[in-house]
């Protein structure tokens, strides 16, 4: 089986024993060669040096030998008498001669011993030369040696002292001649010594090279086997890696190729899963996000307890409304009408969505969108719904030229608008359904304030109304008009309402003077001074000609003319009134 198809444990296995062996094998050939040099090592110790050294014993035997006989021959020369002396050096000079014998002997047995051990590659063919050699030197000087001994101990015997000294002049060369057949035999025998000092070198060197070879050829074999394993381990884990780090950008076309059918296999071919299995989510959840908001989706993944349990939290809802809608569709086809809302939703949406608003619901030609946490923080809500509100607005001359051309007209058969309004609360968050169908929303007061506001803009002639409450959290962050106090149906306490003008910093002088007296009109409208209120609001609409709410309080201060308000009138509109 190829070594990419096992799993990364057997790899791992496989390596630590093809290095196990490979150590084996280089410890028994150290074992083997080292085991070699020990044999020479021991031959050379134990057998050569030795052989030599009896060689060289040998001869100062022969000299020993030489002098003791000389002694002895003395000894008879000075005092006939003194047997006992003689007989003193005479055993001397016999031991001196066995000794002579048995180093010669020894050196023998030594280099016969070399010869027979099949371990070592001697010189087997020398070795058995200086054998003979040493056996021929040997035999020859005893010979000679015994007869001249023999002969000269006669003389000494018979007080030939002339022929005894004769005799001892012979023995001397022949004693000199095997000194130098030993010293020859020495020589040849050191050659030896030093033919098997070289092997025991040289095997050492061998030995030491073998072993770095093999240790080298272990080293390299391992680290090519380690490299092959590890780059088939990490290259599939670098391309996991990157897959990775493409899926946390967000890139979930990101396949990584299989190579090894190892764990790391594994892992990357469900690491394809997950991508294939992600790019399947994100195209739900694309889906989806035409029908629920992303944000939403996102919420209820990392806290769905929110959905479940429902939570009370203060948000800033809006209502936006296509005012002149049903006068706009009665003409149009379904296609067409289809095709002018989805394009009037898409440009209303926008504003919303770039101002971090949830987009709740579409209802007939209505928005429904909302502000609060866990999407933004606490803070904000008022002030992006009023950003939002003031984008969508800006988008109504845009919306206004391109109806015709979507419709394939001329001309619009009526004037279409927008109506937002804008009211901050505490309110009820959670999923609220059947049990067929669900849907994440919100409910309360402020929900009901809010489709109030948007609906009260027909009677003001405005765009944008908000609450009292999200015009104190406004605050000055945009241009804003007090318009009325308006009770809503359901609550006891009337409601101040406010008119968003535009951002801060931006109101032309007209306007600015249109809010001054707007305000001093509202003032003593409250204060049923309807002629100084009046002409406030004549003055309003002579700065902005055609202001709604001015427009609508001169209206509402003629019908008071007629019909003047009972004494609890508080200054409120109530919308029971209309």
């Amino acid at each position: 089986m190829p070594l990419f198809n096992q799993s990364i444990r057997r790899k791992i296995v496989g390596i630590a024993l093809g290095l196990i062996v490979l150590m084996l094998v280089t410890s028994i050939l150290s074992m083997v060669m080292s085991g070699q040099v020990g044999v020479l090592l021991d031959e050379l110790t134990n057998r050569y040096i030795p052989a030599y050294s009896h060689l060289a014993r040998a001869n100062i035997r022969s000299l020993e030998r030489a002098l003791a006989l000389r002694r002895m021959v003395m000894t008879r020369m000075g005092s006939a008498s003194d047997e006992e002396a003689y007989a003193a050096r005479l055993r001397e000079f016999e031991a001196l001669d066995r000794k002579f014998e048995e180093e010669a002997e020894t050196a023998r047995k030594l280099i016969n011993a070399i010869i027979d051990d099949p371990r070592t590659s001697s010189d087997n063919a020398a070795l058995a030369r200086l054998d003979v050699r040493i056996e021929s030197a040997v035999t020859e000087l005893r010979r000679n040696l015994d007869e001249g001994n023999t002969k000269l101990l006669k003389q000494i015997e018979a007080k030939d002292m002339a022929e005894a000294r004769g005799t001892l002049e012979q023995l001397d060369l022949l004693r000199d001649a095997f000194n130098r057949k030993v010293d020859a035999i020495r020589g040849d025998m050191l050659t030896q010594v030093f033919f098997s000092t070289s092997q025991v070198i040289s095997r050492q060197y061998q030995a030491i090279i073998v072993s770095g070879v093999v240790t080298l050829l272990a080293a390299v074999l391992g680290f090519a086997f380690a490299l092959l394993v590890s780059s088939g381990i990490t290259r599939p884990v670098r391309l996991l890696l990157a897959g990775t780090r493409e899926v946390e950008a967000g890139r979930f076309d990101k396949t990584i190729t299989v190579s090894t059918q190892d764990e790391i296999g594994e892992l990357a071919a469900a690491f394809n899963r997950m991508t294939e299995q992600l790019r399947h989510n994100e195209r739900v959840r694309e889906t989806f996000g035409r029908y629920i908001d992303p944000k939403v989706v996102q919420g209820l993944i990392d806290r769905p307890e929110v959905a479940i349990d429902g939570q009370r939290r203060v948000m800033t809802i809006m209502f936006c409304d296509m005012s002149g809608f049903t006068a706009m569709s009665e003409g149009m086809t379904p296609r067409g009408l289809v095709r002018v809302m989805n394009h009037y939703f898409t440009m209303m949406s926008g504003p919303i969505r770039s101002n971090r608003g949830i987009i709740d619901k579409y209802i007939g030609d209505a928005i429904m969108a909302y502000w609060g946490p866990p999407f933004i923080e606490e803070d904000e809500p008022a002030l992006l719904a009023g950003l939002a509100a003031i984008d969508m607005a800006d988008q109504v001359p845009a919306l206004q030229k391109q109806l015709p051309d979507l419709l394939g007209i001329r001309a619009m058969p009526g004037l279409c608008d927008l109506r937002i309004g804008i009211a901050t609360g505490e309110v009820l968050t959670g999923s609220i359904g059947s049990e067929l169908m669900m849907s994440f929303t919100v409910m309360g007061d402020a929900v009901n304030l809010a489709s109030r506001l948007e609906a009260v803009n027909k009677t003001y002639g405005t765009r944008i109304l908000i609450s009292q409450a999200t015009a104190d959290a406004i605050g000055s962050h945009l241009e804003l008009r007090e318009v009325d106090r308006l009770a809503v149906a359901g609550q006891s306490v009337p409601q101040t309402i406010f008119e968003v003008m535009g951002r801060s910093g931006e109101l032309t002088a007209a306007h600015e003077s249109l809010r001054s007296h707007y305000a001093g009109g509202l003032a003593a409208y409250r204060a049923r001074r309807f002629d100084e209120a009046r002409a406030a609001f004549n003055v309003a609409l002579e700065a902005v000609p055609g202001d709604g709410p001015s427009r609508a309080m001169l209206t509402r201060i003629t019908q008071f003319e007629a019909n003047p308000p009972g004494e609890g009138w508080d200054g409120a509109w109530r919308l029971e009134q209309k």
